[in-house]
């Protein structure tokens, strides 16, 4: 049996490949919201975040043969949780991300960190639109919340993005609250929209729709700050379900039986 880590919905997606070969999960979420579509294909799994005590009970609980860690990109503690807790219990890990996008634009920016971009755009005089998420609001505001700035920031529409948004001090007017994914149609309109004059994103990759956004930018002319993804020695790193399968297959006939 897996632990799988389920951090997007091309992970999700992961899940449901390996469950429908035969594979059986336990898959972590960190809301109930995405655990909807694990549970529409009867895939076991946990709601809430985990440290690594949490982790290796897990394993221990459940007979769990193999860490393969899904999550999201920039959920680097995640990660580091998951490859510390599959050493403490002696069984293999296994990474998988959605593979990177290569951008060849003078009008990008690449940065290594939230407070960097920040940082970066401080001096910026204009809109700049946020689609970082509400993470790591707190670091954008409080070097971007300037008379000269127009801060707009694109998120998930839940309840608690809407009350960290109202405690930083964003106004109603400057919040996009809507889920992707997103066209880049509907990019273009709403850097239209708001007459954006800067973007800033994180090196997410196709399926987390960073392509369209960057594209629909390019095309207006708009500078991005492009936040890349932390750097963390991966073993067993894969970037195609083909690769994760070819790798449990070894697992199987080799040392461990799932």
């Amino acid at each position: 049996m897996i632990l799988f880590l389920a951090g997007t919905s091309d992970a999700r997606a992961l899940a449901i490949h390996l469950r429908n070969q035969g594979y059986p999960l336990l898959a972590t979420v960190v809301t109930e919201s995405a655990a909807d579509s694990l549970r529409e294909y009867n895939i076991s799994y946990h709601v809430g975040r985990l440290t690594e005590d949490d982790m290796k009970g897990l394993i221990a609980k459940h007979e769990l043969h193999v860490v393969l860690d899904a999550s999201h990109p920039y959920a680097e503690e995640a990660s580091k949780t998951a490859m510390a807790a599959a050493k403490a219990c002696g069984i293999p890990y296994i990474r998988y991300e959605r593979p990177k996008e290569q951008y060849h634009s003078a009008l990008i920016t690449e940065v290594n960190s939230y407070e960097e971009a920040a940082k970066l755009a401080q001096n910026h005089k204009g809109t700049i639109m946020l689609t970082t998420g509400s993470k790591t609001l707190d670091i954008f505001t409080k070097y971007l919340k300037k008379d000269d700035i127009r801060l707009v920031c694109r998120m998930l529409p839940n309840k608690e993005n809407m009350e960290k948004c109202d405690r930083l001090g964003i106004k109603q007017k400057d919040i996009i609250a809507i889920q992707g994914p997103f066209s880049h149609s509907l990019n273009q309109s709403l850097y239209e929209q708001y007459e954006v004059t800067l973007m800033i994103t994180k090196e997410s990759g196709k399926v987390g729709s960073v392509d369209e956004k960057m594209t629909a930018a390019i095309k207006l002319g708009i500078p991005i700050i492009l936040i890349k993804r932390p750097s963390i020695h991966y073993e067993n790193y894969c970037t195609h379900f083909d690769e994760v399968t070819h790798l449990l297959g070894g697992f199987v006939n080799g040392k461990h039986e799932l």
